[in-house]
């Protein structure tokens, strides 16, 4: 079993305390990404994708990172990916006396030129299932990955990594194993680990807004056996911000917007108390998957300096939805999950009939979701068939015609952790039309028209009216052809590149080696040398 030496922890802390500008290790850093779904092999939320853009930008930089998440059934490793078995029968504890270990396996994938990506293996929790998350006993699915995750680390003998990147809040057990169950250990004991908080509102397999005092979760217990029932009580985000070095969201807004009861979801006090440990990274895209001078899904390319082949792909798109064919209607699309209350979706089904009946206007829905806000739309597309088109399910390509022929991307969202669509639609020309929230604020630079600065039509009170006052504005200020030619290169001249996101992870991953250290010292009664002379 390879072995961390002590002394290496004790040669970092004098290096740091003497002016050594490297918190952790020489040469490339050596990073583990854990996440419940990582793309191409497993997409369903943003979050998959986020993991692997990161990482391969993190990978592009010099750094040897590497990813660690399930091996689902659905993962063909005889015909899409060639999986290498690199450790067989790997015993994960469970803290139950009667079942104490789960048998596991971990698999390999390595392309050329990416990270590593290795995969848990478990037959009962991974490969006989045909979802990602939905089930019952998915709180055992999510500690049995991030138990994985360590247990491989401390016990392989190829690679142990600088730092450990944990991931929303099924990962969220995992800094509070590390820091508690594994505290003492050799290996795995030293490293520092992160957690990025990808969505508040979601923190475990309860409803948080609905819990009693009783079965509420302080975090302070240790973490319940695998196959306690009290395992679905816990509330793992809780406890990944409790015990985490160093705590992110995705972008800068958010972080501070969780500060605040309206946005905290319960947890803004503690948020509040760890303050010096939390920030804001905004997420970015791929800006060789997302580029309209290549895109095989359009039917045009084109790029800022040709806008005028654009107008090819919004005759294709009113063509797929069978609207009327006319490039001087302006269309709003929407991509994304058909839900209510965050995505904004109800103050748009609001105001949409009333536009339709008062401007020559048209409007694009793409996404699955909620039942009812799809029977809704399906009403639309009935009485203005010409009107309202929509393709109401779950679709990676029709996107991208969207995005190459709306002119406007809506995301309406009542709060908004980051989003994607807005920075995907820009990168394609399409003007986003955004509430002034989270990611979207910090994205998203309202248009003034004194000035003829902005790129973007952006509501701040989050009400039916603010957002179809923005609509009203965006039709009338798209009939001046000149001005919005200006307003779409300057939204497909913003760098939203994960290469431009990147560094900024390094520098958090800097921040958690660094606050891991102090608190480290703090616990070994060591004093910096900046106290020492105070």
């Amino acid at each position: 079993m390879s072995t961390k030496s002590k002394t290496g922890l004790i040669d970092t802390v004098e290096g740091l305390l003497h002016g050594s500008k490297k918190p952790y290790g020489e040469g490339p850093k050596k990073i583990l990404i854990v996440s419940p779904e990582v793309t191409p092999y497993a997409n369903v939320g943003g979050v998959s994708r986020v993991m692997a853009h990161l990482s391969q930008s993190l990978y592009n930089l010099g750094y040897d990172v590497r990813l660690f998440m399930p091996k689902f059934g659905f993962i063909d490793e005889k015909s899409d990916f060639e999986l290498k078995m690199v450790y067989e029968g790997l015993r994960v504890p469970t803290d139950n006396p009667e079942k104490p270990y789960i048998l596991s396996n971990v698999k390999m994938h390595q392309q050329l030129n990416s990270p590593t990506v290795y995969f848990l293996e478990n037959r009962e929790y991974y490969e006989l299932r045909a979802n990602v998350y939905g089930y019952k006993d998915d709180a055992i699915r999510w500690v049995l990955l991030a138990r994985g995750a360590i247990e491989f680390v401390r016990t392989w003998e190829e690679w142990v990594p600088d730092i450990i990147h944990a991931n929303d809040w099924q990962l969220g057990s995992l800094p509070d194993y590390l820091r508690r169950r594994y505290v003492d250990d050799p290996v795995v004991g030293e490293i520092p680990c992160v957690f990025t908080i990808h969505n508040l509102s979601y923190q475990g397999m309860f409803n948080h807004r609905d819990v009693s005092d009783y079965d509420s979760d302080d975090g302070k217990s240790l973490m319940a056996n695998f196959f306690d029932e009290r395992l679905l009580k816990l509330n793992f985000m809780r406890r990944g911000i409790m015990y985490a070095d160093a705590v992110n969201t995705v972008s800068p807004t958010y972080s501070r917007e969780i500060l605040k009861p309206d946005h905290g979801e319960g947890l803004d006090r503690l948020l509040t108390e760890n303050r010096s440990k939390l920030s804001g990274i905004l997420n970015g895209i791929d800006y060789k998957e997302y580029n309209p001078a290549t895109d095989r899904l359009t039917k045009a390319k084109f790029d800022m300096y040709s806008l005028g082949k654009r107008v090819q792909n919004k005759l294709a798109l009113q063509l797929e939805f069978d609207l009327e064919i006319n490039e001087d209607i302006p269309i709003f699309g929407f991509v994304g999950r058909l839900e209510g209350y965050q995505k904004g979706l109800d103050l748009v089904l609001e105001i949409v009939p009333t536009l339709l009946k008062e401007f020559n206007v048209q409007f694009v829905f793409i996404g699955g979701g909620d039942m009812g806000i799809a029977s809704r739309i399906r009403e639309l597309t009935d009485k203005f068939p010409k009107k309202v088109g929509g393709h109401l399910m779950l679709d990676f390509d029709l996107p991208r015609l969207l995005f190459a022929g709306a002119d406007v991307v809506m995301v309406p969202s009542r709060f908004e952790p980051c989003g994607l669509t807005q920075m995907e639609g820009m990168r394609y020309g399409a003007v986003p039309l955004v509430h002034k929230t989270g990611g979207l604020a910090d994205s998203v630079q309202a248009y003034d028209s004194d000035t003829d600065k902005g790129f973007g039509f952006v509501f701040e009170n989050y009400s039916s009216w603010s957002l179809f006052a923005q609509v009203v504005r965006a039709i009338e200020t798209f009939r001046r052809k000149d001005v919005w030619a200006k307003i779409q290169k300057r939204a497909m001249s913003q760098d939203n590149s994960w290469e431009n996101r990147a560094q900024l992870y390094v520098d958090f991953y800097e921040k958690g080696s660094q606050l891991y250290l102090q608190n480290h010292n703090r616990k070994a009664g060591i004093t910096p040398d900046s106290e020492l002379f105070s």
